[in-house]
């Protein structure tokens, strides 16, 4: 396995330069983006600035930015842009210049809805790139090690199980002390880790924000307030419900699933796969895994991926639409999976094209008229892009 190029993403942030005067390259911190740009840099010649906002000397350099940007022509990275909000009215500016002598790419470890600055000022001239983990297609189907460890590349890479767990217990250290107050954060480390580590145990249920604010001690809108801080950051996802038109009583509430089961073992202090194995999260951490790996393969947005739920029992994991497709998905942690009136009832309910299951056997097969089971080491050859 290549240690450095990702090109799936390489090639997209490349073709998105070629059509937007910004791009920004999103995600957690130390998932990969600065060896990323570099290789785009590399790719690009000469005619290449990078500014990396965590250094002292660059951000003397830009303590004037229209002085030391307005020259610059090709392309002009900024690393951790999230760092000097005020750039964006300036990038604006140099985005809508005739004739685009620069194009600008910026390295973001936040939403575009945390740093309000980039949504507002580069409306129509940005594009964003999630960059996540690494993914099944890049480690050569290596799935059980990337379950255990994660997707970020120092944590995946690791010579250890050990050292990799150390690794993740240093990141979500860092990533509480340092990372977030950063981007003007106040809320104290050690309440967000509780939290943090409390949302682990509920990985993969639907959001309660009373119970969960019993538990932790404070309002309904705190914690929620919490919930969104770590989505925005990246560290958690929010899956939305899907509501059909239909005459059921229907699940309103989002999933919650940590994005990386890599630091979702690490809040529950699971170190190697026989303490996952045998712990209660197993299936619940199982599902979160493969959820990610069946998005990144099929390449869904965020606001394309759905579950469903009625108050009678019917339910199906993952619900992707995009125009008129709608695919569903299903995650067992078995060799034999079998089709349930569930799947039936979403198949009819929610006029779907097709349902994979996706399981931890080797081999796929149809399971019944628009139901195949996948597994998961063939996730990447098995399932078809959107769109």
């Amino acid at each position: 396995m290549d240690r450095l190029d990702r090109p799936r993403h390489r090639e997209r942030i490349e073709s998105l330069l070629e059509s937007f005067p910004v791009v920004g390259l999103i995600g957690p911190r130390q998932v990969g983006k600065t060896t990323l740009a570099r290789l785009i840099e590399a790719e690009q010649g000469a005619a290449t600035h990078h500014f990396d906002l965590e250094d002292p000397a660059d951000r003397a350099r830009l303590g004037e930015p229209g002085l030391t940007l307005r020259p610059l022509t090709g392309l002009v990275v900024i690393d951790e842009v999230q760092l000097m909000p005020e750039l964006f009215p300036l990038l604006r500016v140099l985005a809508d210049r005739e004739g685009q002598p620069a194009r600008f790419l910026l390295l973001g470890s936040a939403s575009p809805d945390v740093v309000k600055e980039s949504s507002e000022s580069l409306a129509g001239r940005i594009a964003y790139h999630r960059l996540t983990g690494f993914d099944l297609a890049e480690v050569d189907g290596s799935w059980d090690r990337l379950w255990l460890r994660g997707g970020f590349p120092r944590a995946f890479l690791a010579q250890s199980d050990a050292q990799s767990a150390e690794w993740r217990r240093q990141f979500v250290s860092t990533f509480l002390q340092r990372d977030l107050p950063q981007l003007g954060i106040t809320i104290p480390s050690e309440r967000l880790r509780r939290f943090w580590t409390m949302l682990a145990h509920y990985h993969g249920q639907v959001w309660n924000a009373s119970e969960l604010a019993r538990s932790f001690g404070v309002s309904d809108h705190t914690v929620r307030n919490y919930l969104d801080l770590l989505t925005d950051t990246f560290v958690v996802r929010q899956l939305q419900p899907w509501h059909a038109n239909l005459r059921k009583r229907q699940v309103k509430s989002p999933k919650v699933f940590l994005e990386d089961s890599g630091l979702l073992h690490t809040l529950l202090g699971l170190e190697t796969k026989a303490e996952v194995q045998s712990h209660p999260k197993l299936g619940a951490s199982w599902e979160g895994f493969a959820m990610q790996q069946v998005i990144g393969a099929i390449g869904a947005r965020t606001d394309e991926c759905h579950f469903w739920a009625t108050h009678a029992g019917a339910e199906l994991d993952l619900l992707v639409v995009r125009g008129n497709r709608r695919r569903g998905f299903e995650f067992k942690r078995t060799e034999a999976p079998k089709t349930s009136k569930s799947m039936h009832i979403a198949l009819d309910d929610l006029e779907l094209d097709s349902i994979d299951v996706v399981h931890a056997g080797p081999h796929t097969f149809p399971l019944s008229e628009r139901i195949r089971a996948v597994a998961i080491s063939d996730l990447t050859r098995a399932l078809d892009p959107l769109g």
